[in-house]
C-alpha cells in the first residue's frame, strides 16, 4: 500500500508492509530509493512508525528510511512479552528478514534505549547511531510506580509500559557498562532543561560511548516533533556522512 506523506511537496512516497520475526509480525513503513543507504527509525513508548511522518520524508531525500512499529505498538503484534532484550532481538531479526546487513539507527526515548542495546549486542549491524533524549537505564530510587491504565482503546499494549517500568527500576547493570562496547559513531540529542529525562545522565552516557557527540536542542522531550528543523539540521549531515 502506498501513501503520500506530505501532500503538495516533492517528498517521497512511503509504503506500509509487515514481516514475521520469530513468530511476531512487525509492521513497518519505508521511504526512499532502494539503493540509498538505509536508516531505521524507532519511536518512543506508546508511539509507532507514524511518529516519524514529519521527519522521514526529509531524510528519504538521500536515505532509504524504515520506520518500525515495535512489538506491542501500532499494527505490529502485541504478544505480551516486552522485555527490552526481546525488542532488541526483534530489531536484529527484522534487519535480517529484510536483508539489511548494516543500517544507521535513530531512536527516540524508549526507541533510543532499544537502539543502543542493539548497538551494544550487535555492533556489526549499526553503521551510525542517534539517541534522542534517551538516558542510560540506572536503578530508580525511589522506584517508579506504574500509573493507572488510561480508559479506552490505546495504540499500544499497556503491558509495554508496566514491563518497561519494571526494567527501569532494576535494569541490567551491563547496559550502562556496555556503552563502551558501542563501536558506531554516535550522536546523542538532549532536549534540554524542559525534558523530564535527566540531561546529566545523557552527558554521562555520551562520555562512555567511545565515538560520541552530545547536542542539546531546547525542545523538551519531543525534540524531533517540537523542533523538526533543528533536529534535521543535526541528524541529517551526521547520517549522510556515513554514505
Amino acid at each position: 500500500m502506498s501513501e503520500r506523506c506530505d501532500a503538495g511537496t516533492l517528498a517521497p512516497m512511503h509504503t506500509l508492509d509487515a514481516v514475521e520475526v520469530d513468530g511476531v509480525e512487525l509492521t513497518y513503513r519505508v521511504w526512499g530509493r532502494r539503493e540509498a543507504p538505509p536508516v531505521l527509525l524507532l519511536a518512543g513508548l506508546g508511539a509507532d512508525g507514524t511518529d516519524w511522518l514529519g521527519i522521514a520524508p526529509e531524510l528519504a531525500r538521500a536515505l532509504r528510511v524504515y520506520a518500525l512499529d515495535l512489538r506491542g505498538h501500532g499494527a505490529s503484534d502485541w504478544p505480551g512479552d516486552y522485555a527490552l532484550e526481546r525488542l532488541r532481538d526483534d530489531v536484529a531479526g527484522f534487519l535480517a528478514a529484510l536483508g539489511l546487513p548494516r543500517v544507521s539507527v535513530v531512536g527516540h526515548s524508549y526507541g533510543g534505549v532499544v537502539g543502543y542495546l542493539l548497538a551494544q549486542r550487535y555492533p556489526g549491524l549499526v553503521e551510525r547511531l542517534v539517541i534522542e533524549d534517551a538516558p542510560p537505564l540506572v536503578p530508580q530510587d525511589p522506584p517508579l510506580e506504574v500509573p493507572p491504565r488510561p480508559e479506552g482503546r490505546l495504540a499500544f499494549d499497556w503491558a509495554v509500559k508496566t514491563q518497561f517500568i519494571e526494567q527501569r527500576n532494576a535494569p541490567d547493570p551491563r547496559w550502562v557498562e556496555d556503552m563502551a562496547a558501542i563501536t558506531a559513531p554516535t550522536l546523542v540529542i538532549g532536549g534540554g532543561p524542559d525534558s523530564p529525562m535527566p540531561q546529566e545522565l545523557l552527558a554521562d552516557m555520551a562520555e562512555r560511548i567511545p565515538d560520541c557527540r552530545l547536542v542539546t536542542i531546547d525542545a523538551g522531550h519531543l525534540v524531533h516533533e517540537k523542533r523538526p528543523e533543528e533536529f534535521l539540521a543535526a541528524v541529517r549531515p551526521f547520517l549522510e556522512a556515513g554514505e
